[in-house]
């Protein structure tokens, strides 16, 4: 495969410098609304194919060639680090990971073990090199699920709509919800650090259900670690940091002191209002993904006005809000990138 030139707007962006046009990409963009991803989750599961470079590597370039976005993210799971340190966690079609030995006890915090990539998760590493030496001429994100998120589903035992039983961890047992945080940000540091050093041109951290936390809890029992995690990251890398979170517009000023490079934001939160709040940082976002399934021109209207709010200060990748959904037809998102690029273009 001969690679065209590379295309770095994703990365400007991210550093606030300016570009030709906004850049985009979308969460979940490798997913079930693509036919050919279907058919390849036909022949096999979640883990197979997080496990097999080569269709990884095709899973993940697929939605760029497609869709013609300015950055893929690696296809795989946020649990995918947490299988080889002795976390017993199947994705369940329709529910999501499921874990058979939840965290209860601070004897379970310890029985967690450390990550050795290079051991560990090989596949990952060599899915990248594949895709960045060879395969693609844009960016490729990688990723890490946050502590607080990694706790809630090792916690819960699976996807929660309160997180109480993470929350009443942390409440009441301080000494062993800061040991899980401790391990759980080794981990991610570890497994993000080497994501970097085969190749991943930036890594954005999912920190999807820290907004069941209020401010003061979060800068208390989250924050703390957060800064750690970024921190250490900066300290060997100056690839663009990116930190994502659902219903967390009450965090942002939280967010805005962490050493990252962008924030994303859910639809819950304007560009325009984020910036208000004094956010001067790069900003993700941020499409409600339901709008997809709309008629086009409320498409293109609520896309304009973001695009346009964007636009206002240096720094703004268009995104969704989520990730895409089953229901959500492939042309809709290659009209919607081709209005971005079109709309934006200087």
């Amino acid at each position: 495969m001969t690679k065209k030139s590379f295309n770095d707007t994703f990365l400007k962006a991210c550093r606030g410098e300016s570009v030709p046009y906004t850049p985009v990409w979308y969460m979940r963009q490798a997913g079930r609304y693509q036919p050919e991803y279907r058919e390849i989750r036909q022949r096999h599961t979640f883990f197979e194919m997080n496990e097999k470079p080569e269709v990884c590597a095709e899973v993940t370039r697929l939605p760029v060639e497609q869709l013609g976005v300015d950055a893929a993210i690696l296809f795989a799971d946020i649990m995918t680090p947490l299988k080889p340190v002795g976390v017993n966690v199947q994705i369940k079609s329709g529910v999501g990971p499921v874990i058979s030995n939840p965290v209860r006890t601070p004897a379970d915090v310890n029985r967690i073990g450390s990550l050795s990539p290079q051991r560990d998760v090989p596949f990952v590493l060599e899915s990248i090199h594949m895709l960045t030496s060879e395969q693609l001429d844009v960016p490729l994100i990688g990723f890490a699920g946050a502590p607080f998120t990694l706790a809630s589903y090792l916690i819960e035992g699976g996807p929660s709509k309160n997180y109480h039983q993470t929350k009443g961890f942390m409440y009441s047992q301080p000494e062993a919800w800061e040991a899980l945080m401790e391990k759980l940000a080794d981990l991610t540091v570890t497994y993000l650090t080497a994501q970097i050093s085969a190749g991943a041109h930036a890594v954005q951290v999912f920190d999807s259900w820290v907004g069941a936390l209020n401010a003061a809890d979060y800068q208390t029992y989250v924050a703390p670690v957060m800064h750690r995690i970024f921190s250490r990251l900066k300290e060997s890398t100056d690839v663009p940091l990116i930190y994502f979170g659902i219903g967390a517009g009450h965090l942002l000023r939280e967010w805005n002191r962490l050493p990252v490079d962008v924030i994303g934001l859910d639809w819950r939160t304007s560009i325009r209002e984020a910036r208000q709040l004094g956010i001067e940082k790069s900003l993700q976002g941020n499409l409600d993904p339901s709008l997809l399934l709309a008629p086009w021109e409320l498409i293109e209207k609520e896309a304009r006005e973001i695009l346009d709010q964007g636009m206002e200060t240096p720094g703004h990748i268009f995104n969704l809000g989520h990730g895409t959904y089953p229901e959500i037809q492939v042309e809709t998102l290659q009209r919607l990138t081709q209005f971005i690029h079109e709309y934006t273009q200087k």
